[in-house]
């Protein structure tokens, strides 16, 4: 089986990690910051607080945003359910802006019309989530000149494009948002077994999601309701939760992400390659945002003709070929139906969701897995077609 996506671990990341075991701390030690440290350099970005997946990266950056109770957030329908899922978190009620179908990252055109329709009945979002879907950057710089007029904050949901960049940008500087999410997951461009972080340039915001990933306890002076007993002295001065992530984790990025670059570079070489030997097939291949250069998480192609996408996803997998599909719109998932959502709501998202096949792509694929890959996309669809056919 070729699978969509995988880690690559080499013998620096064992050493790296078994060199945590051996230490004094394997949780709450000196690595932990180091892969911070490490990743607001690669980002740009003035501070960085890992935690234990980019799902609870995604809660505390919302929470120190202030969002909650009787607030909004909008996000896209073509993203994993977290990037909704936050706001539930916290309470707030959750709405979505439809797909630009060329790059399935949300549409500025989409949202300047919900904003003013929004505007016009008082019901603006307190926070909007972007997502980079596949590894591209949204088109943040648009995103931010339509919002921040309305006070409106930003978390960028760049968990699939650690390592992308945007207008000469890497994406994670913040220049376009308050907070950056980025994942960790096997799957993703570098991983941490499971992790996530989220970047900033705002002391406070760093300062309050250190707190609330560690129980909204603090050992600080400065945010203490009155004088230290002591120097064994804490408090718990907000109701957080224990999303810090582990030293050996830490150890595991800061070892992956010395590949970043050569992993970014891998990959859209890969990409650029499925261009061209996909570009005479029956279906559509990922847009490009002018701008930005995506990490490239996924590469997923649209077939023209919805109704052959199941047969043809069903026949590569028979083949060996783990395709997969990234995402069924969340909108349509039964718990946000029982909100209210349903099927026409975001026409762009549900048009995509039918004619969507990710295709396999990682950073030590082959160019003979990826030849294998196109071999049997090939035949999965002359099969298909034929299968179609009614004889004369």
């Amino acid at each position: 089986m070729i699978p969509y996506g995988r880690q690559d671990i080499r013998q620096e990341d064992l050493d790296a990690v078994i060199q945590v075991l051996k230490s004094d701390f394997i949780t709450q030690g000196p690595v932990v910051p180091q892969f911070e440290a490490a990743l607001t350099e690669k980002s740009g970005a003035a501070h960085a607080v890992a935690v234990n997946s980019a799902t609870s990266a995604l809660h505390v950056a919302v929470a120190a945003l202030g969002l909650g109770q009787g607030d909004l957030l909008w996000t896209t329908p073509i993203t994993f359910v977290a990037s909704a899922n936050c706001g539930r978190y916290v309470g707030a009620d959750v709405d979505f802006v439809d797909i630009d179908p060329e790059t399935f990252n949300m549409c500025p055109k989409a949202l300047a019309a919900k904003l003013e329709q929004a505007n016009k009945v008082g019901r603006l979002p307190k926070v909007i989530v972007p997502v980079h879907m596949c590894g591209q950057s949204s088109a943040m710089r648009n995103i931010a000149e339509l919002v921040r007029p309305y006070g409106i904050r930003i978390v960028e949901d760049a968990s699939h494009a650690v390592g992308g960049s945007y207008l000469d940008q890497p994406v994670g500087c913040c220049q376009y948002s308050d907070i950056t999410i980025f994942s960790f997951h096997p799957v993703k461009i570098i991983t941490t077994a499971e992790g996530g972080m989220a970047l900033t340039n705002d002391p406070e915001l760093a300062a309050r999601m250190q707190l609330l990933r560690s129980h909204g306890i603090t050992r600080d002076p400065e945010r203490m309701t009155h004088e230290s007993d002591g120097p064994w002295y804490y408090q718990q001065v907000e109701l957080g939760w224990n999303y810090r992530m582990t030293e050996m984790q830490a150890a595991l990025g800061l070892s992956q992400q010395e590949r970043l670059a050569e992993y970014i570079d891998a990959r859209n070489v890969l990409a650029d390659r499925y261009d061209r030997l996909l570009m005479d097939l029956p279906l559509d291949l990922p847009g490009r945002l002018f701008g930005a250069r995506s990490a490239f998480h996924l590469y997923v192609i649209r077939l023209h003709d919805a109704a052959r996408r199941r047969s043809v996803f069903e026949a590569l997998r028979a083949q060996g070929i783990g395709v997969n599909l990234h995402y069924i719109p969340v909108h349509l998932q039964p718990y946000y139906r029982d909100l209210g959502f349903t099927d026409g709501d975001f026409p762009e998202a549900e048009a995509y969701y039918s004619r969507a096949i990710s295709i396999p792509l990682y950073a030590t694929m082959t160019e003979a897995q990826q030849d294998e890959v196109v071999a049997r996309l090939h035949d999965a669809l002359r099969a298909d077609q034929t299968a179609g056919q009614t004889p004369g």
